[in-house]
């Protein structure tokens, strides 16, 4: 729309639609509207003609759109309206859990309808057009914009970008492999089929290779199908990150109170492409914490599990926290072979079918290969209790961490060490970190049970005698990372901006059981706060595998903070006295081994000694490391000087 056009039909009913809102005027009657479609957000095609509804009505949202494009301009108009009710959507959920709140503040003025004011709206967008035809005009010629980052292609060998859709890879990734230096593009590409761990990147700062941006994650521009968890989100800024006209959307989100999800639903009906998910929240579950994408795009999908919220702030727009994210691109099946189901597809799966995403969707996962996530393991908590009859809590929690562990050829019965990152941490006592040990060991948790409800578990033969003897090892082998006070007001001059999403209660430190001993001060090597949830664990010695390989250590990726909310804990249901774990939140992450071919007569770590400190020359060119190592003491001195937010 050119801007100086002032006889733009739907900007004069915009603005007198606004001026009838501010006089209290009633305007003219609106047309009857047409029947609303409902969208098969599992279907593949675009035409959406011949669409049934496989989801409820009561499930059934809107969607948005973003204005960031300007060959989008003509759907200015709707796209604010849009952005106006995902807006009031997010005023919703400022309601629930106040753990981590939203950053932000706003002095917003008297709005119209589901927070819209259609003026200043129009305003706003104008000045938006004029803002970017003036900076086209004074780019001199073979300057980039600022946003071409998006259409830059992949500065890379094809041998990472392109994948045989006949025969999986038969090792794992090293650090010599070219995924590594593999530049993320905006574009949709199959970039990354073997997986990747990278850090987001926090704007105007140096970008290193191992950075990533959330539109690079994305990737909007075929994307059909986007299903999304967050337990925050920043909905107006969001669907600037998505191409609300092309894509089909599920959020999966948090919402304790049958009222509220009501609300949210209602608001929201007449969108047509995009649904919301609410996992049960019942009884004991306090929190939806998990944070996962399932991205759709005609010739792969692409899994990631950041540790971000869906907000700027998490995403590194505004300078204030970086955070760190698995990817993995699968491309579709081929018919030459016939994929078998993974460990991370079948627990993938699992998580989503409790979390009552739409089967179809579930479904839909079966048309790509999964070959390669064999390396890996999904890993989850899922709310509520898990049955003392079916023995369904090895799954999940603390006890699916042993599992997973276990699954990957990781077990050990030598001892470990345990660098935790977290953005929030519970009430920890010894007992809970020896069951995390325990589980990092490859423990399905019975061992640590065992030990808590055994008066002869000291003394017992069983195969897992020497697991329990291990839980005497950990107090010299755990450290948990939280930023101190000085940390958190180091990184903005109003250190209550940047610290909301990181949580201590100060209860918490003053617990007679708190392990005091084993907090290090979170300092980011780029000196702004983290919201990361990071597990690194090497082993006293190297973990022998298959094919001459072995493994140095692993990792874990995801939304799990150090508690037992989310890890949950293993009891005795006084009904059946048989175990059953209850768990508090909803978590998901990512296990990431580093395996390497094995090295006679290396001349690297001395790994029968005692190495306590982070090897960064293990992980560093698998698993991102944001935080300096070796690192302070929390506890320096009687005073608390961890940060309480």
């Amino acid at each position: 729309m050119d801007l100086d056009d002032k006889q733009d039909p739907m900007l004069k009913a915009a603005i007198e639609a606004s001026l009838r809102e501010e006089s209290g005027n009633p305007g003219p009657s609106s047309p009857s509207q047409p029947p609303k479609e409902v969208v098969d957000l599992t279907c593949d095609s675009d035409d959406q003609s011949d669409v049934k509804e496989v989801f409820p009505k009561s499930n059934s949202v809107v969607d948005s759109d973003s204005d960031d494009e300007v060959e989008q301009g003509k759907h200015d108009d709707e796209a604010e309206l849009r952005r106006a009710i995902a807006m009031s959507l997010q005023d919703l959920q400022s309601d629930a859990e106040p753990v981590e709140p939203i950053l932000r503040t706003s002095n917003s003025p008297p709005q119209g309808l589901l927070g819209l004011n259609r003026k200043q709206m129009e305003q706003e967008r104008l000045a938006r057009i004029q803002k970017r035809k003036a900076r086209e005009s004074v780019s001199p010629p073979g300057q980039p914009r600022a946003k071409l980052y998006k259409t830059q292609p992949v500065t890379t060998g094809t041998s990472s970008v392109s994948v045989s859709l006949s025969k999986p890879s038969s090792s794992p990734p090293s650090s010599s492999d070219s995924a590594a230096t593999v530049r993320p593009t905006a574009r949709p590409a199959l970039q990354w089929p073997q997986g990747i761990v990278k850090k987001t990147h926090v704007a105007n700062t140096i970008r290193g290779d191992n950075e990533i941006t959330i539109e690079e994650v994305i990737q909007r521009g075929d994307l059909e199908l986007g299903v999304f968890s967050s337990f925050l989100w920043d909905m107006e800024w969001f669907f600037t990150k998505c191409d609300t006209w092309r894509t089909r959307f599920l959020l999966i989100m948090h919402a304790k109170e049958q009222e509220m999800r009501d609300t949210m639903v209602n608001d929201t009906k007449d969108m047509k492409n995009l649904r919301l998910c609410f996992p049960p929240m019942d009884g004991q579950i306090s929190t939806m914490h998990s944070k996962l994408m399932i991205l759709f795009h005609p010739e792969y999908v692409r899994i990631a599990v950041p540790t971000a919220n869906m907000t700027m702030t998490d995403w590194g727009e505004n300078r204030l926290m970086e955070n760190t994210v698995f990817l993995i691109d699968l491309p579709k099946k081929s018919n030459d072979f016939d994929c078998p189901k993974t460990f991370f597809y079948e627990e993938l799966a699992h998580f989503l079918k409790a979390s009552t995403v739409n089967e179809n969707i579930i479904a839909k996962l079966e048309g790509f290969d999964f070959s390669e996530t064999a390396r890996y393991a999904f890993v989850h908590t899922i709310g509520g209790s898990s049955g003392s009859t079916n023995e369904t809590w090895r799954r999940t929690g603390y006890c699916g961490l042993g599992r997973a562990v276990k699954q990957l050829g990781l077990r050990t019965t030598s001892p470990i060490n345990i660098d935790y990152v977290a953005s929030s941490i519970g009430s920890l006592n010894n007992e809970f970190l020896r069951a995390i040990y325990l589980a990092c060991k490859g423990d399905d948790g019975l061992a640590d049970y065992t030990i808590r409800y055994s008066k002869s578990a000291s003394h017992s033969t069983n195969p897992d005698q020497v697991m329990m003897k291990a839980g005497e090892e950990w107090q010299d082998r755990f450290l948990v990372y939280f930023p101190s006070d000085d940390t958190v007001h180091s990184a903005h001059d109003v250190p209550e901006d940047t610290g909301g999403t990181v949580c201590f209660q100060s209860k918490w430190w003053r617990g007679a059981k708190f392990p005091k001993q084993v907090l290090r001060d979170c300092i980011s090597k780029k000196s702004v706060l983290m919201h990361n949830k990071l597990l690194y664990v090497w082993p006293s010695e190297p973990i022998a595998l298959p094919n001459n390989r072995e493994c140095k250590g692993w990792a874990y990726v995801g939304s799990a903070n150090i508690s037992e909310s989310a890890w949950g804990r293993l009891v005795k249901d006084r009904q059946t006295n048989k175990a059953k774990l209850n768990c508090r939140n909803w978590e998901c992450g990512v296990l990431v081994p580093v395996e390497t071919p094995v090295r006679q007569n290396s001349q690297g770590l001395n790994w029968k000694s005692e190495y306590r400190h982070l090897p960064a020359e293990v992980f560093e060119d698998t698993i991102p490391i944001p935080m300096m190592v070796p690192a302070p003491p929390a506890n320096r001195g009687e005073q608390a000087v961890v940060f309480h937010g």
